[in-house]
């Protein structure tokens, strides 16, 4: 790959965002970090997830391009009322304030990119595993 995995942002850039994505093997890489939105690349292990979460003040756009997943969102931490299955060439759309939450259902990585407005991570955030994604409120 000719394009290093570390965040190019907030400069004018340009990746091949499905090559970047399969690339990936950290559980969250961030490649992008601009005033107003965020791309980053995840791998999650089959089995796994990226863990419940809700971000109030912003929306998420993720596009699946490996692997297979079961998407989970609701209006509460315990009322996960909508729930689909998604694949390669799959999105997902989180509205601001609503809990969700996507399980690796796979045998493969679930490979996802992912878009923040405005941004959620730190500016050149790197997560190898998803243990290391400490502070961040699940």
């Amino acid at each position: 790959m000719s394009v290093e995995l570390t965040d190019h942002g907030p400069h004018p850039f340009v990746i091949d965002i499905e090559e970047a994505t399969l690339a990936n093997t950290n559980y969250r890489t961030t490649l992008w970090t601009g005033p107003n939105m965020q791309l980053t690349v995840m791998a999650i292990a089959p089995g796994d997830d990226i863990g419940l979460e809700v971000h109030d003040d912003h929306d998420q756009f993720l596009r699946i391009e490996a692997g297979r997943g079961k998407v989970q969102m609701g209006p509460a931490e315990d009322d996960l009322s909508f729930e689909r299955e998604v694949e390669d060439d799959f999105v997902v759309l989180v509205p601001a304030g609503s809990w969700h939450n996507i399980t690796n259902i796979g045998d493969e990585p679930l490979k996802v990119y992912s878009l923040y407005a405005p941004p959620e991570h730190e500016h050149g955030t790197v997560h190898p595993t998803k243990a290391d994604d400490h502070g961040h409120d699940h």
